[in-house]
């Protein structure tokens, strides 16, 4: 059901929607298009190393919020940024990764959740026959924080239908007209705002650091703070600034910092601040405090990006590596098959089965990623899954190994899968806990293409938990009713006599199966020897049986027949009584 609901899926996108059957492809398996820009810096400013790396901060931040997977993103010589993009990317996304960063400082007006307004989309119906007013209530504004100048009912009617939760309206790169008021959301998509003009740039920003919190007596306060230092000419407009701002209450005594058009912090003015020195606190931690005060570091050197050279870049070198990885795949794929029928006779082709259900829901998966995701499958991906053909055979092994420890212990098939089951279930989830925790960790550590393979690592072992309990260890309860298999068949990978058991076991409808002395039908001609009564491990009907076809195969009978169990002898009791 979850394999025909989820090609359903995929089926219906494609009529009906822009799906395929196939999935789409990263920069390394598609080729794609390579811009290399070259950082200029603004005013007197000088390119860095950390520069650099904001810069990239920021360049992923918009192409990744655009919807584009499996971009590459790097540095080249210390003082080049190349994007490489897969396929043919639109306009727009080119267009935000040739647009400089920016940072400023705009007075908060408006400020509330991040969901568009329920009625957005009525008003927006409603605005066909006359649409909102975009001019000002007034001829001129007090100061850059009058709502009623700047907040106009058709900039109110654009902040009432922006959804900042949907990442393709956190894209940013494209900064407002400085002297008008504008509608922003934060960068983590929790809230948005309307922004009154700009009164401070970046560029007046002259350091920024964080660290602990102190007070007046230079006691640290336990609390990690982002302290601010304006230039001398930026230090006069934040005292005007923080001067209006304190007086107000919320959320007009609040000012937005505001990097390439998305609010990165927007902390509220206590008092006044006339050095130019100030301390953003709040719930910060060590890594978002340094963070803050990277951003804002970065806005005391902005730069803008001449474009060096854009080329389509081909994936030749990707797809003979491509081919050679399937191939290998491939031959792994046939040593596991060849080696689980070889162990494990027509059980293996229980691993088989398995093998291809696991494959046909991480096609699945990856194709409907694919389309409701923008997810992009590449080398590194595909190596991810391969290495799950090894995660996934080890499953079934130690599931079939417990069953044939229990089948020695003198156990029925019946009463084998199910103990069995109970024992491998704890290590076959012990084993995927560990390969799934690993996998977290090498995505949220590592970049680029290594998050490629500990994505597709860790969605392997989830299927591979789906298989084996939605489909390997319900056909083994139904294979362990069918005949060929509950009496032990030679090929069918449970003989007893493989298995080296020397008890009798029970298996149904009164025949025994065992070992070499065992016979394997009650009334069995073929036998040598007697089965030993009352064996370890077998219950008292399996004990019941085990006697019945001793006496005949040694040629012995009795009226009424006398079975000893556990060294108590029974006599005179009616067929299947249980006392």
């Amino acid at each position: 059901m979850l394999v025909v609901a989820l090609f359903a899926s995929i089926l219906a996108g494609t009529r009906w929607s822009d799906a395929t059957l196939t999935p789409n492809l990263a920069l390394d398996l598609e080729g794609g298009t390579q811009v290399i820009l070259q950082p200029v810096p603004e005013a007197q400013g000088s390119v860095t190393s950390e520069t650099i790396n904001q810069a990239i901060a920021v360049i992923r931040q918009r192409v990744d919020a655009s919807g584009v997977a499996e971009a590459e993103i790097t540095s080249q010589g210390g003082d080049k940024i190349v994007v490489g993009l897969p396929g043919r990317p639109s306009e727009e996304t080119l267009d935000l990764v040739r647009t400089s960063a920016q940072m400023e400082f705009r007075p908060v007006l408006v400020m509330g959740a991040a969901a568009a307004t329920p009625d957005a989309a009525g008003d927006d119906a409603a605005a066909d026959d006359a649409a909102p007013s975009d001019q000002p209530t007034k001829a001129a504004p007090d100061s850059p924080s009058d709502v009623a100048y700047y907040v106009t009912p058709a900039l109110q009617a654009e902040y009432d239908a922006l959804d900042c939760t949907l990442p393709e309206n956190r894209t940013g790169g494209v900064p407002g007209n400085p002297d008008e008021a504008v509608v922003a959301c934060d960068l983590e998509g929790l809230a948005k705002f309307i922004l009154g003009p700009v009164e401070i740039p970046g560029a007046d920003i002259a350091t920024a650091t964080s660290g602990l919190g102190t007070t007046s007596t230079g006691a640290s306060t336990g609390q990690w703070v982002v302290n601010l230092e304006f230039t001398g000419e930026g230090t006069p407009k934040f005292t005007e600034v923080t001067t209006r701002l304190a007086s107000q209450g919320e959320p007009l005594n609040q000012f937005a910092v505001v990097l390439d058009a998305l609010v990165i912090s927007a902390p509220s003015v206590n008092e006044v601040i006339p050095n130019g020195q100030a301390q953003i606190s709040g719930s910060f931690t060590r890594e978002s405090a340094a963070t803050l005060a990277n951003q804002l570091n970065f806005g005391s050197l902005p730069i803008s990006f001449e474009e060096q050279s854009v080329q389509q870049i081909s994936a030749t070198l990707g797809s003979e590596q491509l081919q050679k990885g399937l191939l290998a795949g491939v031959f792994g794929l046939l040593l596991v098959v060849v080696y689980s029928l070889f162990q494990y006779r027509t059980l293996g082709l229980v691993t088989v089965a398995s093998l291809l259900v696991a494959a046909v829901i991480t096609y699945g998966i990856i194709v409907l990623l694919s389309w409701v995701q923008g997810y992009r499958l590449s080398l590194p991906g595909v190596a991810g899954i391969i290495v799950a053909i090894g995660i996934t055979a080890d499953s079934f092994i130690v599931y079939f190994e417990r069953i044939r420890d229990e089948l020695r212990d003198g156990r029925s098939l019946g009463a084998a899968i199910e103990k069995g089951w109970e024992r491998a279930r704890r290590t076959i989830l012990a084993s995927d806990a560990v390969n799934f925790t690993a996998a977290i960790v090498l995505y949220l550590l590592a970049v680029g293409g290594v998050r490629g393979f500990a994505f597709t690592l860790g969605l392997t072992t989830l299927v591979d938990l789906v298989v084996v309990f939605l489909f390997t260890h319900p056909l083994m309860v139904l294979l362990g009713r069918t005949r060929f298999f509950a009496e032990g068949h030679p090929a069918s990978g449970l003989d007893p006599r493989r298995l080296g058991v020397d008890t009798a076991r029970y298996a149904g409808r009164g025949r025994v199966a065992g070992g070499p002395s065992a016979p394997t039908t009650t009334g069995s001609a073929s036998l040598r020897e007697p089965v030993a009564v009352g064996a370890s491990g077998m219950t008292i009907a399996e004990r019941r049986a085990a006697a019945r076809a001793a006496q005949a195969a040694a040629g012995r009978s009795q009226d009424p027949p006398t079975t000893v169990v556990d060294d108590e002898p029974i006599s005179g009791r009616p067929e299947g009584s249980d006392r």
